[in-house]
């Protein structure tokens, strides 16, 4: 009793000289190297189970994205961000719900699989868990629309499976998964201004806070995508006026409104590019199809959290000027 005190008077006190860290293995590496090391298990898997890696990786990436901001649900510490219930794992009606016995768990139909050969199923072994998914997409089949449909029985929500179609196309067109460059989406050397105005009170068409920043600038003045993404809508809303809204790969909705009109041949489903031209600066918006000038131009821009269940505005501002900060140091560079 008393050694094992002395123990624990030794732990509080290195505990107390040390700096205060969240010990995540996957966080002290560089982001370049886990995406490398991410990337490579995807293909592994695809070699074995004929799933494109661009498909694993953006389930991968979905269900890392609403675990990070979903309060019930562990936050993912390692290479995989997809997580497993005891129940789905093990099988439902298995006695043992830590079971890591392949052929048990197969018995009881449960979705956990042997990934890297060591005959074990463990739920917190990336390779077992990425296999895992990708294995039980394969009873559906490997080409796009079976996996759509092996994605709608996994989730049953129509947006997580067009999300998650969303992030393959990035992934597939571009071949990496370090998507993460975004730019502010005016030309620096435009004159423009903005300050803080999400969460402000707005009136027209009802009592409703402001679900955005406004950044004022003159008419015809370019509207830029702010990220990598794919365009999910595009045309005209009565508070928004003509807007576009784009999904960038951490499942992020950047909303771009009020615009005087869109650039040539864009449309929905389209791939955009950081600093790709989407439109212009207009005032269009507050009544029907064509009404504009009911306010000063400015590009209303917001952005949303999707968590696999519903989705809610942020206040983009602290965004926006550090994507003003990065666009100049780019340009600098140059």
């Amino acid at each position: 009793m008393r050694q094992h005190f002395i123990y624990l008077l030794c732990f509080l006190f290195l505990s107390s000289s040390l700096p205060i860290v969240q010990v995540n293995a996957a966080e002290e590496k560089s982001k370049e190297k886990i995406y490398e090391e991410r990337l490579e298990i995807y293909k592994r898997v695809e070699m074995v189970t004929h799933i494109p890696w661009y498909y694993i990786a953006a389930i991968d990436q979905y269900e890392r994205n609403i675990r990070s901001v979903r309060n019930d649900l562990r936050k993912p510490t390692s290479l995989s961000g997809i997580l497993f219930t005891d129940e789905k794992w093990a099988g439902y009606i298995n006695p043992n719900p830590l079971d890591e016995n392949p052929k048990s768990i197969r018995f009881f139909g449960g979705i956990g699989s042997d990934g890297n050969g060591d005959n074990k199923a463990s739920k917190t072994n990336d390779e077992d868990v990425l296999f895992s998914f990708a294995n039980y997409l394969t009873q559906y089949g490997t080409d796009h629309s079976s996996i759509k449909i092996g994605l709608w029985d996994y989730y049953k929500r129509d947006k997580t499976v067009s999300i998650i179609n969303g992030f393959a196309k990035l992934y597939k067109q571009y071949g990496t998964i370090n998507l993460d460059e975004r730019r502010f989406p005016l030309p620096l050397r435009a004159n423009y201004t903005y300050r803080s105005t999400w969460g402000d009170a707005r009136g027209w068409g009802g009592r409703r806070i402001h679900e955005g920043t406004d950044i004022f600038a003159s008419y015809g003045v370019n509207v830029y995508s702010t990220c990598y993404g794919v365009i999910e809508m595009k045309g005209w809303n009565k508070y928004g006026g003509w807007r576009i809204g784009i999904r960038d790969t951490n499942n992020t909705y950047h909303y771009f409104a009020h615009l005087n009109g869109f650039a040539k041949d864009i449309k929905v489903g389209d791939i955009v590019e950081p600093g790709q031209l989407i439109g212009s600066v207009g005032s269009s918006g507050y009544g029907p199809p064509g009404t504009a000038g009911k306010f000063p131009p400015h590009l209303h821009f917001g952005l949303y959290k999707d968590n696999g269940r519903t989705e809610w505005s942020f206040d983009p501002y602290p965004y926006l000027k550090r994507w003003e900060r990065e666009t100049k140091k780019g340009q600098r560079k140059r």
